[in-house]
């Protein structure tokens, strides 16, 4: 409820003297996954997309550590470097790092409505859903159909292109 001075707004004189607020409906929280190291155009349609199942979007951004043992190399950009980023996009409500040692645990703390997965995101959905299920949780999962000119915006066509260019 927000308050202007000592007036509630959107609350009449007579229902605050009763103690009644007025319930705005819960937005669904969606959850993504991702390294989002050297963002892109592709990276922003996902974070579009994706608010469009639930509108409270928290993204999860890889540690340095679990980029480097998935992709065999370090990020272009820090871990903080990369959620402060993410964190201040138009479409993303909360970013936050990963776990260090067990990447399914953020879900069991932030209980998401809905997981959604890039088009081409490398998921064992087998394990995800044995989690979720560990977890108590009925959460949705949505995978994307396909990404934003997938053939240009990609994370791996931006970096090779700028390890030629730089």
């Amino acid at each position: 409820m927000q308050k202007h001075g000592s007036k509630m707004q959107g609350v009449s004189g007579k229902q605050r003297e009763m103690g009644l607020q007025i319930m705005r409906p819960k937005r669904s929280v969606v959850l993504v996954f991702g390294s989002f190291d050297v963002l892109h155009l592709g990276h922003l349609h996902f974070f579009a997309q994706a608010k469009k199942h639930g509108g409270n979007l928290n993204v999860v951004v890889a540690r340095d550590s679990s980029i480097k043992k998935i992709k065999g190399r370090k990020p272009f950009f820090s871990e903080k470097e990369r959620v402060k980023l993410v964190g201040s996009l138009k479409h993303v409500n909360k970013a936050v790092l990963g776990n260090r040692h067990d990447h399914h645990k953020i879900i069991k703390k932030i209980k998401p409505d809905v997981i959604v997965l890039g088009y081409d995101q490398l998921v064992d959905l087998r394990k995800l859903f044995e989690k979720l299920a560990e977890f108590g949780l009925s959460t949705r999962v949505v995978r994307l159909k396909k990404g934003f000119k997938q053939k240009k915006h990609k994370s791996s066509k931006a970096k090779k292109f700028l390890e030629k260019n730089i």
